[in-house]
């Protein structure tokens, strides 16, 4: 089977081959800690790495459905001790120099008001002729020629609204102004629409990608009852757009826990997630019990469990693999590879996920040390 078709018949839990062979990536301080433990240095980002380590991989057709321009990336204030800095989505946030806190402190939002939106959604106009191609006719023939799954970006609803309006302020406008919040998340779809319609209408597709990132270890952010009145309705209308064009899945990529949410999401025609963080509720195990073959799920295997050890890499992927043999589910780390787990124990894991759920081992694969 190709990548491509192996993809789709899992998904729609047809026999396979072997389930597919992929990965969600690592974060920097893991390619520099595996520098020392034996990974090239060259290796050092998650496209390279794919490659590197034999990972199947999709087609991704061009959908610019971001800001356009972005801000400009600048020093605000720099002491000894911390910059101040303006990121590419306008926040302002600071950054410690010393590095012991590696997470910044956000000072300052884009989006604060009507005044303020008015003015940021100048960069969303569906109407910037840059968002759109004259080569459609090119792009459909390498969709319809594809060996690999042909994938496009749905953009977001919420999750960067949250980005640019912050979350402490993104929930109380849900109460103090929910007429506005309604207002951006109808731009937002409508952008979405506009900017892949010329694709959907010429492209062969096979998956329709969601960025969202609205959910904690508590659950979401809003509450399921304004997930379905804000959300699901607007998915609706850009998941019937990617599935015109012949795609078997859209996912949503949402870290936390998803549980109170996933019933909002199917129901605007979002049938996979992803990447199903177990640590924080979202078991893929559990998630199949509760809701059957309505939910497709990639990742799901559980990050913790790597940095483990061995005996615990096996644990968790005996116990996934029932989910494996029955299809629609791609299991992968639940999130990037984070710095606590060693190279040597990837490797491993990635030996033993293989040989667990008969994928074959590529040509040139590094492996562990035994």
């Amino acid at each position: 089977m190709t990548a491509r078709e192996r993809f789709v018949a899992c998904m729609r839990f047809e026999d396979v081959d072997h389930v597919p062979d992929r990965e969600f990536g690592y974060w920097d301080d893991t390619f520099k800690r595996w520098h020392h433990e034996g990974l090239p240095e060259e290796i050092d980002n998650n496209v390279i790495a794919d490659e590197f380590f034999g990972f199947e991989r999709s087609l991704g057709v061009p959908s610019p459905v971001g800001m356009m321009p972005g801000f400009e990336t600048r020093i605000v204030e720099e002491t000894e001790e911390y910059q101040i800095l303006q990121d590419a989505e306008g926040v302002k946030k600071i950054v410690y120099t010393d590095g012991a806190d590696t997470i910044p402190r956000y000072l300052e939002f884009p989006i604060k008001d009507r005044e303020s939106w008015e003015k940021f959604k100048e960069r969303l106009d569906p109407d910037d002729p840059r968002r759109y191609r004259d080569d459609w006719d090119e792009w459909a023939r390498r969709t319809r020629e594809s060996d690999v799954p042909v994938q496009i970006n749905c953009g977001s609803l919420f999750g960067r609204l949250r980005n640019w309006v912050g979350f402490e302020n993104i929930a109380l406008m849900c109460y103090d102004d929910p007429e506005l919040l309604e207002e951006m998340i109808e731009h937002m779809c409508a952008l979405t629409c506009a900017v892949i319609e010329p694709a959907v209408e010429s492209c062969q597709i096979d998956i329709g990608a969601f960025w969202e990132d609205m959910n904690f270890k508590q659950g979401c952010i809003i509450s399921p009852k304004m997930f379905h009145e804000w959300l699901t309705p607007r998915y609706r209308r850009i998941t019937d757009l990617v599935y015109s064009a012949g795609a078997t899945i859209c996912y949503v990529d949402s870290d936390g826990n998803i549980t109170d949410v996933i019933d909002g999401w199917l129901a605007g025609g979002v049938n996979c997630m992803f990447p199903v963080e177990v640590a924080a509720g979202s078991d893929p195990v559990a998630i199949r019990e509760q809701w059957g073959r309505e939910c497709l799920m990639m990742g799901g295997v559980n990050k913790r469990a790597l940095a483990a050890g061995r005996d615990a890499i096996d644990e968790e992927l005996v116990r996934l693999k029932p989910l494996v043999d029955e299809g629609g589910f791609i299991p992968h780390v639940d999130h990037r590879v984070p710095p606590d787990v060693s190279y040597d124990d990837y490797l491993y894991y990635l030996h033993r996920k293989r040989e667990l759920y008969g994928i074959p081992e590529p040509t040139d694969a590094p492996m562990f040390n035994t």
